[in-house]
């Protein structure tokens, strides 16, 4: 069991535990550049029930979840000597819309299965309530096709996450094998119209009250489980958090960088404004108001995201290896705990991907070329422009004459009309054309194209199990991993 001591996550011997491992997104909770779908997911499985019928839409869907993520690999994780893996959830798996306060099994036996897993094969689980109720961001990442998040303005909805949160934690009390609870990924306490300008300034009061009333929630049944809280602006901003109110919390920032995206060479290019050199990484880093506020208050710092691209130009994969491998470093010599983004996806940022010659991505290669032409994904900004984004580009120039600038910069108001126009409009546009591909294929034929998920059938990019094999064990890198 760990628990938060003298400022370190320890064992209950007291010797301190560094968590490092990797996230499973798109398996409880399901994104477009990770499982290849374009939109949302809510919107997904509407459109996918009204294309195959509920039945099979529910088959679907139960399926790609049963063939993402099994034991085998959490048992791969392991053998990297990885010794945590953070699951995101959508409460949508433990919670309906439509029955609030009443809790699904079917979700909680697979999480439980899960955690499980985990224990038997010597790793922690965090629990990451990914998409709360009523979005807690304006992102694709929270299931929001809206940009409106109603989290902070409803009370229903803080009452509905606060108790859910009590079950999850009555559940888990006394399971060593779970870390602890990050209790909100990436929170925006101020969305959607904070994110048009570069000076967002969050709520802290009623992001403050919100944690308190979680974290007092979940001491009502569990008194000894780590608490995560993430900073606000999806886990950047910390000044405005209270000082640490409990005896066992910790804290959580996400970190992805410029030289992990690219494009550019590695070290030596420029990126987002900054030259690309480990120094300058290290500087980033320490300067972050999530390293700032872990130092004043004495609290262990985990960094639950962070990571590098891989679909960029091919020639430039090694630039971005080298990014991670050195931002890793920075993480190890700070003591920052740490996660990457993500573990499967379907060949973007993976430890494991889908190949491209896989059953799955043949069969919707001609949703994904349309997603790509269209640009339709909000995440993977660093592809070159495409005719749709140079039309906007054209339209959010005029917008900014109109506006007499009024907005802040053509930068975001790029940024936002492209969010509107290409993922939260046309991307839902292109679900049918998704849903189709599978219209006259047999439950077999469903089951047959969504094992391209499982591990037996994907690719592992050795490269970077190397990396992180080389931040855990030096003496195990090129040791051979798993296939």
């Amino acid at each position: 069991m760990l628990s938060v001591h003298n400022g370190r996550i320890v064992d209950a011997s007291h010797r301190p535990v560094q968590l490092r491992g990797t996230c499973v997104g798109g398996w409880l909770n399901t994104e477009d550049f990770i499982n290849g779908y374009p939109g949302t997911e809510g919107a997904l499985r509407a459109t996918l029930k009204d294309v195959l019928g509920a039945a099979r839409a529910e088959f679907f869907l139960e399926r790609l979840a049963d063939h993402f993520f099994t034991e085998h690999d959490v048992k791969f994780i392991a053998s990297l000597g990885l010794n945590t893996v953070r699951i995101p959830v959508h409460y949508r798996h433990l919670e309906r819309d439509d029955a609030p306060f009443t809790y699904l099994e079917s979700g909680f036996r697979r999480l439980g299965q899960a955690v499980e897993w985990c224990a038997r094969h010597g790793l922690y689980a965090v629990i990451d309530l990914h998409v709360v109720q009523g979005w807690q961001n304006s992102d694709w990442h929270a299931d929001n096709a809206s940009r409106h998040s109603l989290f902070w303005q409803h009370p229903h909805f803080q009452q509905r996450f606060t108790a859910l949160w009590r079950e999850i934690a009555a559940r888990y009390s006394g399971n060593p094998a779970v870390a602890g609870y990050d209790v909100m990924n990436e929170p925006l306490s101020n969305a959607p119209h904070g994110r048009l300008h570069d000076h967002y300034t969050p709520d802290w009061t009623t992001m403050n009250r919100v944690y308190r009333d979680v974290v007092t929630a979940i001491r009502e049944v569990d008194a000894d489980h780590v608490v995560f809280l993430e900073g606000d602006h999806f886990g950047a901003r910390f000044d405005g958090l209270d000082a640490p109110f409990d005896a066992n919390l910790a804290y959580s920032s996400h970190h992805y960088t410029g030289p992990g995206f690219g494009p550019g060479p590695y070290p030596g290019g420029t990126f987002w404004g900054r030259e690309g050199t480990k120094a300058t990484l290290r500087d980033d880093f320490h300067a972050s108001e999530g390293a700032r506020f872990a130092r004043r208050h004495g609290v262990p710092l985990w960094v639950g995201e962070f990571g590098s691209v891989y679909n960029g130009p091919e020639h430039e994969r090694p630039d971005r290896l080298r990014a991670l491998d050195d931002q890793l470093d920075v993480l190890e010599e700070f003591g920052a705990h740490w996660t990457t983004w993500t573990y499967k996806d379907v060949g973007v940022m993976g430890l494991v991907e889908v190949p491209d010659t896989s059953p799955y991505r043949a069969r919707v290669e001609k949703v994904t070329q349309a997603r790509r032409d269209l640009h339709a994904d909000f995440w993977m900004t660093w592809l070159p422009p495409s005719a749709s984004t140079r039309a906007l580009d054209t339209l959010a120039a005029e917008i900014d004459r109109a506006v007499d600038h009024a907005f802040p910069g053509t930068p975001r108001n790029h940024m936002y009309l492209r969010q509107a126009a290409l993922c939260n409009y046309a991307g839902p546009l292109l679900q049918r054309a998704y849903a189709e591909c599978f219209r006259d294929a047999t439950e077999t034929e469903i089951d047959d194209v969504l094992a391209s998920f499982a591990l037996a059938n994907c690719r592992v990019r050795h490269d970077l199990a190397d990396v992180l094999t080389r931040h855990v064990d030096p003496e195990r890198v090129h040791a051979g991993h798993a296939d």
